[in-house]
Order: C-alpha cells, then structure tokens, then sequence
C-alpha cells in the first residue's frame, strides 16, 4: 500500500479500540502562507484533531484557467512551511495523480488506506464548504468524512440556516471552527514578491527561503 503520510500513515493501527481524529486540508498553497498554517493550527485545538494533513493540489479543476506553480514546488512549500509542527504533514497523494483533482477521489483513497477507527475531517473555508452539494459525487463525499469549515471575515457563515439545510439535506456532517480576523491570499503575496515587497510574517521564513533559492514568483 502506497505511503498518504509519512508522519501518520500508521495512524489507528497502535490502538484499534481508540478513536482517532485526522485533518485534511487541501488547497493550491501557491504558496502556502501563515493564515493557511494558523487556520489549521485552530482547527487542529478546536477539534481535538490528532493530525493535519496538507495535500497540495494536483491539478486543480477550479484553476484551469489559471498558471499554477508545479506541483512539486507547492509541496516542497508545503514540507518547509510544515516541518516543525509535529501535528502537520503534507501528501503529496494528488500531485502524484494525474489528471484533474477532485476531492472525491482523495477522500476514497485516504479513506481506503485508514482504518475505521480514524476519522476524516476535511478542512476548507466556509465558502467552499457552503458549495459542497454542487461538488463531484456529493452523495458519496458526504459519506467519506466529515467537513469543518473556516468562518472568515465575509465569508459564507455555516450557522445560516439556509445554508445548515443545503448541507443537511445532500447528507453532508458539517462543523464549523471561527478563523482569525485577518485574511491573506496566495496571489497578493506573489504579487508583492514579483514586485520586490516584503512578504516577511507573511510566510514562514522556510518558505520564503525556498522561494528565493529557485526564484520562484519573479519575472
């Protein structure tokens, strides 16, 4: 069986009888910055969640359009940003993949490859979250991990009851966890490297060290 998670991929296998709690949160990390990493960090207390697995997007259906840094630099990223907590780790199980990305399939292999005893608790932000029913086969996702969504400053709030009954009645199990107020995005801090900003406490110092060795995000 192929290695998910080289931190935790025995994860449930010491204490069959023990329930195990296990993150995903996926994304483009392009580049992975610190509100990616706090929101994780606050998913992980409020959830008492035993581990979080960034998985870096393969080929992102939503990004067609869009230039994507190469995969094997947004897990790179991921690995630097990642290396010092030891409740992250990073998959690199859709970059391997070819093809588009599509959560559906993540969430079969992770769940395939950990016993039942681990449960799947995937992480986005309170926007996505409220699209779930519009996702690929969203009865079968609904069935293959719980969802956590991120409130956000304006983003979508899961406490709305329209949006608790779009959710409820395509079956997904959804919670929600209160984000920092502050936002970042991937793209204004590649913006701000190709203009020669600073991006420091921005993203994690690793990351920009790896940045600046391959320059990454220049003209």
């Amino acid at each position: 069986m192929p290695v998910i998670s080289e931190r935790f991929d025995d994860l449930g296998l010491d204490d069959p009888s023990k329930t195990y709690r296990l993150g995903i949160m996926g994304g483009t990390f392009d580049p992975i910055h610190m509100g990616h990493l706090v929101c994780a960090e606050q998913a992980r207390d409020a959830l008492k969640l035993d581990g979080i697995l960034f998985i870096p997007a393969g080929n992102p259906v939503f990004k067609k359009h869009q230039k994507v840094t190469d995969a094997a630099h947004r897990v790179a990223m991921c690995k630097a940003a990642t290396a010092d907590n030891p409740y992250f780790d990073v998959s690199s199980i859709e970059a391997d993949r070819a093809g588009d990305t599509y959560t559906v399939d993540t969430l079969r292999a992770m769940r395939d490859h950990f016993p039942d005893n681990v449960k799947l608790y995937f992480i986005a932000g309170a926007d996505a979250i409220a699209t779930l029913p519009q996702w690929r086969d969203a009865r079968e996702l609904s069935k293959l991990a719980s969802f956590v969504g991120l409130n956000r400053p304006r983003s979508a709030n899961l406490r709305s009851p329209s949006i608790n009954q779009s959710l409820r009645e395509a079956g997904f199990r959804t919670l929600f966890v209160e984000a920092p107020l502050f936002e970042l995005s991937s793209s204004d801090i590649r913006k701000r490297i190709l203009a020669d900003r600073s991006v420091r406490y921005l993203i994690p110092p690793a990351v920009l060290e790896y940045i600046s060795s391959i320059g990454l995000y220049g003209d």
